[in-house]
């Protein structure tokens, strides 16, 4: 482990991170663009850790930020909106996400992101842009199972922003393995509004819209592949989804 995986271990370094990059981020989420949320019924009396948020991948960075903002107003009692971030002055600490390694590592702001709480780990299909096969990282799954011990993990089980990319086998290890609160979000038009690495902007005016849908019921002993299905449902990320919105553009 580096200096900056210790870091970012220290619950004060988080604060001050979450609360840096969250007033610099804020008027991209909230003024100029207008971020929609709902559901945050489901997620304001959860357990403290095991908890384990799968949700779709659209940016690199603006979906994180925009549910560690979320989290973070939940816990000062804010219903679906955000306000004022004064939230930011006392943030959510128990907080990790998962995130590529080859992506953490390409620039500063990226290296910042780590002490923000990410859980970097080896992409199982891709590396340094060329098509690979590898077997999960046992000191991957190690680093998400210890978070999970301690707080909330954020995962994007398709590990890449394309839409209806299939989900990757990992993720339903590790819901078999620790047995957490598995909770899905569906988010959309960050995609619009930020560009890939979702650092600029692309289209000012977007709404950005996150839906925090209830816990989900699971099989713990069900195999991987029911886990993983049933949760790329949750996501709206499987083939049924991407089917039925196919057939919503033809229609059209």
């Amino acid at each position: 482990m580096n200096f900056t995986d210790k870091l970012k271990h220290f619950k004060i370094v988080r604060s001050l991170i979450y609360t840096l990059v969250g007033f610099i981020t804020y008027p991209g989420l909230a003024i100029i663009n207008k971020i929609k949320i709902t559901g945050t019924e489901n997620i304001k009396n959860l357990p403290k850790h095991n908890v384990l948020f799968v949700s779709n991948h659209q940016t690199y960075f603006a979906d994180v930020m925009a549910f560690i903002h979320i989290f973070c107003a939940v816990r000062w009692r804010k219903e679906n909106k955000l306000g004022l971030p004064y939230y930011l002055l006392f943030p959510i600490t128990n907080l990790y996400y998962v995130a590529a390694e080859e992506t953490m590592r390409g620039s500063w702001i990226s290296r910042l992101f780590i002490l923000a709480g990410a859980l970097t780990v080896k992409r199982t299909w891709r590396a340094e842009g060329k098509e690979v096969r590898r077997g999960l990282d046992p000191s991957d799954t190690r680093k998400i199972e210890e978070a999970l011990n301690t707080s909330w993990v954020i995962t994007f089980p398709q590990g890449t922003t394309k839409p209806f990319a299939p989900g990757r086998k990992g993720t339903a290890f590790i819901i078999k393995t620790t047995k957490p609160i598995v909770v899905p979000v569906v988010i959309n038009g960050f995609w619009r509004a930020f560009t890939k690495k979702g650092l600029t902007f692309k289209k000012k005016g977007s709404i950005l819209t996150v839906r925090f849908k209830p816990p989900m019921v699971i099989d713990y002993d069900a195999p991987n592949e029911v886990i993983l299905e049933q949760v790329m449902d949750a996501i709206e990320q499987s083939r049924s989804y991407m089917l039925l919105g196919k057939h919503h553009a033809i229609s059209a």
